[in-house]
This record gives structure tokens, C-alpha cells and sequence, in this order.
């Protein structure tokens, strides 16, 4: 059996284990958030932007986004510009 080793000096992520011990999500979700807790905090998680990074399609990517925010783990809100009209979608981790 291999045995991974992390040099913790730098590159890693320390994140809360309660949404890997969640038998309610599916792995691709598990996944996902775990991948936007290890980017900056700054990231914009917009659907796009996750897919470029993942090769998972748009598609793939919503649905994970939409369990997460079914079960409380992010949440999506919509931006508007200075006329009213909608803009994008903005998705923060709680």
C-alpha cells in the first residue's frame, strides 16, 4: 500500500471533516468543496471558473453546487447592476 507524505510547511489545506463524514453528499460534491476550501479566500466561485479548473463540464459542477446548497454548505446569490438587471451569480462558502 502506498503511503502519501505531506510536507505541511506550505500547499496544504486544513479544513473541518464534518461534510466528508456527511453520508447525505455525494462524492463529487465531498470533492468540490473540498477544492474551494483549499483555494484563496478571495477566489471567485463562479461556475465557469470551478469547471476550468476541474474537468468536470458546467453541468457537472451546478449539480455538485446545488446539493451543496440544498444541505447548507454554500450559498448562491445574484448580483445587479446599477440599472436592476442581473448580472451573475456569486457563490459563498458558509
Amino acid at each position: 500500500m502506498a503511503e502519501f507524505r505531506v510536507l505541511k510547511a506550505r500547499d496544504y489545506t486544513v479544513m473541518a471533516n464534518h461534510h466528508l463524514k456527511n453520508k447525505d453528499l455525494s462524492l463529487k460534491s465531498k470533492g468540490l468543496l473540498s477544492q474551494m476550501l483549499s483555494l484563496p479566500e478571495d477566489w471567485d466561485y463562479i461556475l465557469k471558473g470551478l469547471s476550468m479548473i476541474n474537468r468536470e463540464s458546467i453541468d457537472a459542477i451546478r449539480e455538485a453546487v446545488r446539493e451543496l446548497e440544498r444541505a447548507g454548505y454554500i450559498v448562491r446569490t445574484r448580483e445587479r447592476n446599477e440599472f436592476g438587471h442581473l448580472t451573475r451569480k456569486q457563490i459563498q462558502i458558509q
